[in-house]
């Protein structure tokens, strides 16, 4: 995946946080000639900029790296909402903007959009089931924006629970799947793994895992709504 150049050095920390989070590489820079003298070797994928509407810097930066032979594109511009009306007349700055304060999926959607559109760089391997979203590259997951703190088995068990929505898993076939065929561990190994999923995912959205009487255990329901 081709990076991202980041504005200003150092970086809006809540774009930062959601970016590593969205397994998206970037790089933050201060000034814009250092968008060409420190370009990946394989260019950069498009770029984002924060307007805090202190100056103009912003929109000098976007200036600079738009009207040159390398032209940097797409564009995505982060402002407050009061600045907006400071974004006139600037369209030909940047394709698109968000408004602060930032929200996982929306930056996610207007990234992959832009990104889709210019045929720039490529998605990292997510998992998206309701509020569960999970980075397969980067082993983060997160409920309803919240961070996970998963250990490497419930990592696993909950992203193969949730590769395979609405299937139901007997006790012996997630041992088998999960943990691997050389584990010897017992099916109350599932039993505590699942309950400590269940507990970090919290009480809103502990339904996820749902338990099948008799059976073992199935992610979200399946297509009776059962």
């Amino acid at each position: 995946m081709e990076t991202l150049l980041v504005y200003p050095n150092p970086p809006l920390p809540a774009l930062a946080k959601l970016l590593d989070h969205l397994g998206y590489p970037w790089r933050a820079l201060q000034t814009p000639d250092r968008a060409f003298t420190d370009e990946p070797d394989d260019g950069w994928s498009g770029a984002i900029v924060y307007h805090d509407g202190s100056s103009d810097a912003s929109f000098t930066f976007c200036r600079a790296i738009r009207k040159t032979e390398q032209k940097i594109a797409p564009l995505l511009l982060i402002t407050e909402r009061d600045l907006v009306r400071q974004l006139d007349l600037r369209e030909d700055l940047f394709d698109d903007f968000l408004i602060a304060p930032l929200e996982v999926n929306e930056l996610e959607v207007r990234l992959k959009h832009l990104l889709w559109r210019t045929g720039r760089g490529i998605q990292a391997e997510l998992i998206e089931h309701g509020a569960l979203l999970m980075n397969l590259e980067t082993y983060q997951a997160a409920i309803a924006g919240r961070p996970l703190d998963l250990t490497f088995m419930e990592y696993e068990l909950l992203k193969f629970l949730a590769s395979h929505p609405g299937k139901v898993f007997s006790r012996e076939t997630l041992l088998s799947r999960v943990w691997g065929y050389e584990y010897y561990g017992g099916a109350r190994t599932v039993d505590v793994h699942i309950r400590r999923l269940r507990a970090k995912l919290g009480e809103q959205h502990e339904y996820l895992i749902q338990t099948v009487r008799s059976v073992g255990y199935r992610f979200g329901q399946n297509r009776w709504g059962s």
